[in-house]
């Protein structure tokens, strides 16, 4: 698995457009605001991930908050918890520091693990562009996970309310039907990600 997973991100960073709907996650070992790592492998129980890449500094990732707390309230339990990944630089973006981390992952209240990829070789490998970015992953056998959507969690970004199209609730409510995804991509939108220079 450490050998497959290797090679992942050995040509998802040569190709530079990162992992696609119906490839294998890649999975990681990224520390959490409580300072325990957190792997996709070290859940047992889960049937899959809704994992998003956001911050604390964005106001798209901000105005989301809510909405991905209720995503992991909603489907935790159903077996699709939420994993959040901070993926900026915190030299470009000091407000995303892991201490920021921390105090706004405390003041939200988070109830889903809020981990730091340090190096970025996470989010550079899985391809996320903007944040907030999601990544729907659906467990095939074993420790393999497999994308199923990517994309906006809906189609408002500013108002949840006025939001029609819910993304990732379809993306997920059909993977727990044993369906297959209707719509499996759309263009995540938010602000870009502050790579290091």
């Amino acid at each position: 698995m450490i050998y497959i997973n290797a090679f992942l991100v050995t040509i998802a960073m040569l190709l530079g457009d990162g992992l696609k709907v119906g490839d294998q996650a890649m999975d990681f070992n990224l520390k959490n605001v409580d300072g325990q790592m957190v792997s996709l492998s070290g859940n047992q129980d889960v049937n899959g991930y809704i994992l998003v890449f956001t911050c604390n500094t964005c106001p798209y990732s901000v105005a989301y908050e809510d909405r991905i707390i209720e995503l992991h309230e909603k489907y935790a339990a159903r077996g699709y918890p939420v994993v959040a990944v901070q993926p900026n630089n915190t030299q470009r973006s000091p407000g995303d520091s892991f201490e920021q981390m921390q105090k706004r992952a405390q003041e939200k209240g988070f109830p889903f693990p809020y981990l730091m990829d340090e190096t970025q070789e996470i989010t550079k490998t899985y391809g996320a562009t903007n944040t907030p970015h999601v990544y729907v992953l659906n467990r095939e056998s074993g420790d393999k996970f497999v994308i199923k959507y990517i994309g906006a969690i809906d189609n408002n970004s500013r108002d949840a309310a006025a939001a029609d199209q819910h993304y990732v609730e379809d993306a997920v409510d059909s993977l727990i039907k044993g369906n297959s995804v209707k719509t499996t991509k759309t263009k995540a939108i938010g602000c870009t990600i502050k790579w290091a220079s």
